[in-house]
């Protein structure tokens, strides 16, 4: 049984537990504001928001529910564009009416509920935050500038009507419906009863499996590992991050450890995905998936992490380097779950960077993507180095060959420039719709001097390096 608060309404279902939300929010509830468009979770027309209690207070995220697994709405609450419709039109909705933000109208239903979504999750309101929050919604009529009218619009209004955003102000203030503020005790009032046992498919967020396979997931019992307790945790001890696997990556991005570890100024996350995809997408998911141009998976990688596996309370430890077998193969052995990740968080001496290429910069799979962490000792000896790219091979590449050849060398063009050639034999791009072969050399060796060039910007003449490009 699956119980859930869609809207206003108490939803107690045996549908199969596999079942994409949108489906059911669509064919089950007869719903029909959230909009069936390109069912890859990439336009956001089928935007909802999905509320949780997290202690003691509601917290909302945008996700996109075409590839949103039934299961993972679990005790938490749903909201689709019906579920903000009142009386009259609300600020929100009224905004953009006033640019004409609106036209074929397929999108609007998803701007509406993601900016929406960005007064519920939000104290602190600014242009960058509720711009970012219609980061995964797609118009293919206004070219965007009237939607940016809208946010703006809205964006001062709030700010006129609150000190302090909170759900009870927003009701009061007609931005939201007032059922929400009954919310947090009728979802501390739902009952799961625990199932033992429980066998089917192990599942994340599904944001992968949903676009890979999406009528086999839709007959699936879906075991979920989404709101695990033991694998939602970040520990840090000893100078080592630890994390649960079922974390996702807005989770990692909102996470003060996280940034605090890897400081960064959120630029690579937006690298990722789009705001409602990193909401819903597991990181331990991201690394089971083993495509050759994971994004999270290169970033480990790069970081020299370990993973732990669990089948059945017994556990090993696998350096994630070593986990790739083969094209979507794996040592991960029958009922093994990927459990926790870790890594050691660069010091003040050691370097991490991140880069991505792809055909968009925002919203796309990556061409060829790119990681290190760079120890630099006297000299500029590189005491130690972890390097992974993605996109060049069958699996998610750490580059066993390149960092053994580039340990306890002094970092200089004339190093560098025999590390391509070492790099060149170790990787291995075929031509596909990314882009040829030889193309994807190019990248490689291009991020990987950029690896370089982060840690001084004068290792090469970039005249004379731009020449030989």
């Amino acid at each position: 049984m699956i119980k859930f608060i869609l809207n206003n309404e108490l939803i107690e279902t045996d549908v199969t537990s596999g079942t994409a939300m949108l489906d059911f929010i669509r064919k089950n509830q007869q719903l029909k504001g959230a909009k069936l468009v390109c069912k890859e979770g990439e336009c956001g027309a089928c935007s909802a928001m999905v509320g949780q209690l997290v202690n003691g207070k509601m917290v909302y995220q945008s996700m996109t529910s075409c590839i949103m697994p039934l299961i993972n709405a679990n005790c938490k609450h749903i909201v689709t564009i019906e579920g903000f419709n009142m009386d009259k039109l609300s600020p929100v909705q009224q905004a953009m009416v006033d640019t004409y933000g609106s036209q074929c109208g397929y999108c609007t239903p998803g701007f509406v509920v993601s900016m929406s979504g960005y007064l519920l999750s939000n104290t602190e309101l600014t242009k960058e935050g509720i711009i970012e929050s219609i980061d995964g919604n797609i118009c293919r009529c206004t070219g965007y500038k009237s939607i940016e009218r809208a946010a703006d619009n809205i964006l001062k209004k709030a700010k006129r009507d609150f000190k302090i955003v909170s759900i009870s102000a927003l009701a009061k203030k007609g931005y939201i419906p007032e059922y929400f503020t009954t919310i947090p005790k009728r979802l501390n009032a739902i009952k799961i009863p625990k199932t033992k046992n429980s066998k089917g498919v192990t599942l994340g967020g599904g944001s992968d499996l949903y676009v890979q396979k999406p009528w086999e997931m839709y007959e699936e019992n879906v075991v979920a590992v989404y709101d695990n307790p033991a694998m939602n945790k970040i520990t840090v001890k000893n100078g080592v991050f630890e994390f649960g696997a079922a974390l996702t990556m807005g989770d990692m991005y909102r996470s003060s450890e996280f940034n605090k570890a890897i400081p960064n100024d959120g630029q690579m996350f937006k690298l990722l995905s789009s705001t409602q995809i990193r909401n819903m997408s597991t990181i331990g998911g991201n690394l089971v998936n083993a495509s050759p141009i994971g994004d999270f998976t290169c970033i480990l990688l790069g970081l020299g992490a370990s993973i732990v596996l669990n089948k059945n309370g017994k556990r090993r430890t696998v350096a994630l380097k070593e986990f790739y077998k083969g094209y979507k193969k794996m040592d991960l052995k029958k009922d093994e779950i990927l459990e926790k990740v870790k890594f050691k968080i660069p010091t003040k001496s050691t370097t991490f960077h991140f880069e991505k290429v792809s055909q968009r910069k925002y919203l796309d799979i990556a061409t060829v993507n790119f990681s290190s962490t760079i120890t630099l000792g006297k000299s500029n000896k590189m005491t130690d180095i972890h390097l992974a790219v993605g996109g060049v091979g069958p699996i998610p590449m750490y580059l066993h060959k390149t960092v053994k050849f580039l340990k306890n060398k002094t970092m200089s063009a004339e190093t560098l420039d025999d590390a391509i050639v070492v790099l060149n034999k170790e990787i291995t791009p075929i031509s596909d719709t990314r882009g040829s072969a030889e193309y994807k050399r190019l990248v490689a060796r291009q991020l990987f001097l950029a690896q370089f060039l982060n840690l001084d910007a004068n290792i090469y003449d970039v005249k004379k390096l731009v020449g030989a490009w």
